[in-house]
């Protein structure tokens, strides 16, 4: 019973030297997907941008100045840069740890720096980076559990950058007078969730533009309501896989790792499982006495 123990030990610590390569595997592999993901973000940022201010409000847009223009352009492009920054941060401070939080630190004053002389993004900046440096998202690679728990924590975190972009982008665009002003803040919020909290039916139109028809009451005389559609941006991590190429590749990478750590996952429960059989069984044993 002791060798039966004994070799299961060993198949456990095999599996071990196995989940912790898969693992780091896994972190390269999303390294490089962060980065590409960061740079596709930013072009579809400007491209839904674009469309909404061409073909979703091109009247409002043209109501503006060439300088306002411009401020409204560099504004969006300060959006996708701090948003793409903030995508490898959690990457930078899981592989570097503690020696790389001053640098981040830093990164991040001049970032709010460069938000606060521009005027149009100060007020959006902080949304999407934040005023600190994000908690680190670091791997548990002693269990295949933990280290699927950090995978699924990880995709969470690029959700609510996405969300969090895609709100603070609309709120720049109606400030710059793009969207109408009236629009409520709970139908921008809902924008970014693709869900609305008031009457709304979703339209299929670009990809990463939201198309709703929404029913805006008037408070003072409830006759004046009526069906309003408006356009925001909703960016969507599946639409702007479909746009890259690279990005799509590397996310069927990841895919293809993380069938192998669940392959590896269900062997090393198994293997824990025979151990736990075994020494209860050792431990009946040593323990009886006729």
């Amino acid at each position: 019973m002791a060798r039966a123990i004994e070799r299961i030990e060993r198949d456990i610590a095999a599996l071990k030297e196995a989940i912790q390569a898969i693992a780091v595997e896994l972190q390269s592999a999303y390294a490089s997907y962060l980065n590409t993901l960061g740079l596709a973000v930013r072009k579809q940022l400007i491209l839904a941008s674009y469309h909404l201010c061409t073909q979703g409000y091109p009247e409002n847009f043209l109501h503006l100045s060439l300088n306002q223009r411009q401020q409204l352009q560099q504004a969006i492009r300060k959006l996708g840069q701090l948003a793409s920054e903030q995508l490898l941060t959690y990457i930078k401070s899981e592989q570097v740890g503690v020696d790389g939080t001053d640098e981040e630190d830093e990164e991040d004053e001049e970032d709010e720096e460069d938000g606060t002389d521009e005027g149009v993004t100060s007020s959006s900046s902080g949304v999407i980076l934040g005023t600190s440096t994000p908690e680190p998202l670091t791997p548990d690679t002693s269990s295949p559990i933990e280290l699927a728990k950090w995978q699924q924590n990880l995709e969470e975190v690029m959700q609510e950058i996405l969300k969090k972009l895609s709100h603070d982008a609309n709120l720049l665009l109606q400030k710059a007078g793009i969207l109408p002003k009236k629009l409520p803040e709970p139908i921008l919020a809902a924008a970014a969730a693709a869900a609305s909290e008031a009457s709304a039916e979703v339209m299929p139109g670009p990809p990463n533009l939201l198309n709703l028809v929404i029913e805006i009451e008037n408070e003072q005389q409830s006759e004046d309501s009526g069906l309003t559609q408006i356009m925001a941006i909703n960016l969507r991590l599946g639409e702007i896989e479909f746009a890259d190429v690279t990005l799509s590749s590397e996310r069927r990478q990841i895919r293809s790792i993380l069938v192998q750590l669940n392959k590896l996952g269900r062997e090393y429960q198994k293997k824990h499982r025979e151990r736990a059989i075994a020494e209860a069984e050792a431990a009946w044993r040593a323990s009886w006495f006729e």
